[in-house]
């Protein structure tokens, strides 16, 4: 009874029987408290006649006898206690056995039906305990539930169920006894048995409970399950199409969106598909919407290549949409690359036909059909034919009994099969050739060559020249080898194999050799120790070296060689095609003497000029201090301090100043040009103002254009208002032009100096009407000490322009002189813009 549970501690159960082990209060077994009341009901009725022989002599009785009387009546009234209570103790344990016996038949019944429902033919139980041990499995399920009855086989879920259900309830099991998550699946066994499965798990046992379904539970469950596969399926499908780099939707029934791929939104540049369908990006326009709805109206499909724009490119994209009663989906796939290159092959065609039609060999294609699709300009013009007949795509076969028809192949003695073996080409898969000899004298190497998609390309080589070309080098051999053989050139040429391919008799008599020793294919080792011997400084290693193809660099060389005897020989090593090399040799002993004496008189003629220079040079350096004496000294005597001069004295001392200023200019010039050609001279490059240089320049010549009454225009409008070069240079540059313009110009005539900026540098231009120079002037004009009047006033040391020239040249410009008779001289120099430093003298 429940108000008698903290009596009972336990209880067990086996076989049907009952089995009780009973504690009574304060832990004493229950067994053992019945032993001693059964053992002081035994003594109660031995000492109740003791008792009443006691009463009786209780009267005569001491003291002593009246205590142990007592005791004796104390004794016996526990005992007669205890014996009370045992009996009621008796009766209610006995009430209890009743009790847990009907408890235990009730537990046993209960036992017995859940065993009966755990064992019919619909369901199976497994059941793990807490302690992980091996699971107990009660029940069984149907035969055609394709699940096995035996324990290991049917733990092996794989083996029976479907992979995915098997994966699922494993997955589930796992998550059960792991984490408690309990689970109901359907699972589907590999026999196609839908099956009902439960799991549950309880504070000490995990069970898994397999339920065999009635039919309309298995329809069901088919059901379900054929919706766990759509959806997975789904899922998939839309993973799938999720990772396709080609844009797709899908629309409602009313057209909007309802989803887009990842390639949709970055096409519409949306951060993900969600906010493109929220915020409707259209990836298609209007126009290209409007069309794919029209055409929906007729038919569920649309197909076309449309344009958008993407990333602000327009792109064609091929658009398949379909349309159902619920909506639509559509798919776009980028074909830009597609429509290039297919517009590249479509040129590529083109220039394919182009290119055959500027060929001189025939060509001809014909497709799989032996129908004739393409021909160049070559074949109609080898065959004559018209063109309407070859556009027509006649038969391969038609085409060679017309030409057989018309004479232009030669006949067969057996045409059918010659025919028939022709165009067994289009069943070849190696190329095949063929050679015609046609009856006018032409010779065709005819080239069937298949197609890889059927047909045959066929091409006709006109070899008639080549043969002939083939004869006439044959004849070019013999007649080349008969002209080496009377050569007094040495020749011999060496193949790749370093050996001996041809050598004329002139070879082996320029290096002493016997004319026996040297024979075809022998190696030019061989021949280097025969020509070794007769030489002196041998040039037969590096020969060697070229010829077997040590030396790296395969250049063509020169060189001089001597033999024991004396005699020079020039050889050059000539590289030919194929890895050829060619020796020639040619005795040039008579040259070698001759350039030697003129090396010698061109050393003497050398050092001569060398001496002409120092001369010059130590001359001026001499002239120069008397000449500064004696103008100091004259312009002394022009001084009123040294005393008046008479007339006659005064015109003579000027006149001895400006001729010694005259030969001290001319002496300052021959040291210039001596420094210049010495190569010491050196420029002081700086910024050079162009309008303070002209200035100074036009003040030095003004005097002697005043003598003449010749005015000097300048003309800087175009002129930079600086460059880089040495001022100095430039100023006597310019004061030599302007003497020089001073000394042909007509009195009353203008100068003209001009300064523009040209193309990478500064012009410097000065005119003067005067008569011009004749052609034979002009080619010595730059000469030195080549004086002449032509026109001018007085003749000078012919030096002017030689410095132009030189000091031009050494700030890196040109002089150059436009003249004609009665057109005046312009001379012209060009400086650049900035000379890349200082440059030392041209030499």
């Amino acid at each position: 009874m429940p108000g008698d549970s903290p009596r009972k501690a336990g209880r067990a159960v086996s076989g049907g029987h009952m089995f009780k082990t009973a504690r009574m209060p304060g832990g004493v077994p229950l067994r053992r408290r019945l032993a001693i009341l059964g053992g002081c009901a035994a003594i109660v009725p031995t000492l109740l006649p003791g008792a009443a022989r006691a009463a009786e002599e209780a009267i005569a009785l001491s003291t002593t006898d009246v205590i142990q009387l007592s005791l004796v009546v104390g004794v016996m009234g526990a005992a007669l206690l205890s014996a009370v209570v045992l009996i009621r103790e008796r009766a209610r344990i006995a009430a209890e056995n009743v009790e847990l016996r009907g408890r235990v038949a009730d537990l046993n019944a209960a036992l017995q039906r859940s065993e009966a429902l755990l064992n019919l033919r619909d369901q199976r139980v497994i059941v793990w305990s807490a302690e992980n041990k091996k699971p107990e499995l009660v029940g069984v399920l149907p035969v055609e539930s394709g699940a096995p009855e035996d324990r290991a086989g049917f733990l092996a879920f794989g083996r029976w169920l479907m992979p995915r259900s098997a994966a699922a309830l494993e997955h589930a099991i796992a998550a059960l006894r792991e984490k408690g998550i309990a689970f109901d699946l359907i699972v589907e066994s590999q026999m196609g048995a839908p099956l009902e499965i439960h799991g549950r798990k309880s504070a000490s046992h995990a069970i898994v409970r397999f339920v065999s379904l009635s039919e309309v539970e298995r329809s069901n469950a088919r059901l379900k399950i054929e919706n766990q596969r759509l959806s997975a399926d789904h899922e998939i499908l839309l993973g799938l199409i999720d990772a396709l780099k080609m844009p797709f939707w899908l629309r409602a029934a009313d057209g909007r969106l309802r989803w887009v791929n990842r390639a949709y939104a970055e096409a519409v540049e949306a951060p993900n598909g969600e906010a493109a369908v929220r915020e409707g990006k259209e990836f298609l326009g209007s126009q290209a919407r409007e069309a794919i709805a029209v055409q929906h109206r007729s038919k569920p499909v649309f197909e076309q290549t449309l344009s958008t724009v993407i990333g602000g490119d327009r792109h064609m994209f091929s658009v398949t949409d379909f349309a159902a009663q619920d909506g639509s989906a559509g798919l776009a796939c980028d074909v830009s690359v597609i429509e290039a290159m297919r517009e590249d092959y479509d040129r590529t065609l083109r220039s394919h036909a182009d290119t055959l039609d500027q060929l001189n060999t025939a060509v001809a294609t014909f497709d799989a059909d032996a129908k004739l699709r393409f021909f160049n300009q070559a074949f109609q013009k080898l065959w004559e034919l018209d063109a309407a007949f070859l556009n027509s795509a006649p038969d391969n076969a038609l085409l060679l009994d017309r030409l057989r028809a018309e004479g232009k192949v030669a006949e067969q003695p057996e045409w059918r099969r010659w025919k028939e073996n022709l165009l067994s080409a289009y069943r070849a898969v190696e190329p095949q050739e063929h050679w015609w000899h046609l009856p006018d004298g032409r010779t065709l190497r005819v080239v069937a060559n298949p197609q890889l998609k059927g047909g045959v390309t066929w091409v006709f080589e006109n070899l008639t020249e080549k043969i002939d070309l083939e004869s006439r080098y044959q004849t070019a051999v013999r007649v080349q080898g008969e002209t080496l053989d009377n050569l007094a050139e040495g020749v011999a040429v060496f193949g790749p194999d370093g050996r001996l391919r041809l050598f004329n008799p002139a070879f082996a008599a320029l290096w002493r050799l016997d004319p026996g020793s040297i024979k075809q294919n022998m190696h030019v080792s061989a021949i280097r120790d025969l020509c070794e011997a007769n030489a002196r400084n041998s040039p037969w290693p590096g020969f060697v070296a070229a010829i077997t193809g040590f030396d790296e660099e395969r250049h063509d060389r020169q060189g001089q060689a001597e033999i024991v005897d004396g005699t020079v020989l020039r050889y050059a090593v000539v590289h030919l095609p194929n890895g050829q090399v060619m020796l020639t040799f040619v005795d040039v002993t008579d040259s070698v003497n001759v350039e030697r004496a003129l090396k010698e008189k061109n050393e003497a003629l050398l050092k001569a000029d060398q001496l002409k220079n120092e001369f010059v040079q130590h001359v001026s350096y001499e002239l120069r201090s008397p000449l500064t004496n004696i103008i100091g000294f004259t312009e002394l005597l022009s001084l009123p301090a040294t005393g008046p001069l008479a007339p006659k004295q005064r015109e003579y001392v000027e006149h001895i100043g400006s001729s010694s200023s005259v030969l001290l200019t001319i002496v300052n010039d021959i040291l210039d040009l001596a420094t210049v050609d010495a190569g010491i001279m050196q420029l002081e490059i700086s910024e050079v103002s162009v309008e303070r240089t002209i200035a100074a320049a036009a003040e030095l010549v003004s005097e002697r254009l005043q003598e003449h009454a010749i005015r000097l225009e300048i003309d800087m409008t175009a002129a930079p208002q600086s460059f880089f070069g040495d001022e100095t240079r430039i100023r006597q540059i310019l004061y030599n032009l302007l003497s020089n313009a001073a000394n042909y110009a007509p009195e009353n005539s203008t100068v003209k100096l001009t300064c523009r900026r040209v193309a990478g540098g500064v012009e410097f231009s000065v005119h003067d009407d005067g008569p011009g120079m004749p052609p034979n002037v002009l080619e010595t004009v730059f000469r030195r000490f080549e004086s002449r009047v032509n026109g001018g006033r007085r003749r000078g040391a012919g030096l002017g322009l030689s410095i132009v020239k030189s000091f031009v040249e050494l700030h890196g410009g040109t002089v150059r002189v436009e003249t004609g008779e009665n057109r005046g001289t312009t001379v012209i120099c060009t400086f650049p813009d900035a000379p890349s430093g200082l440059r030392e003298a041209a030499e």
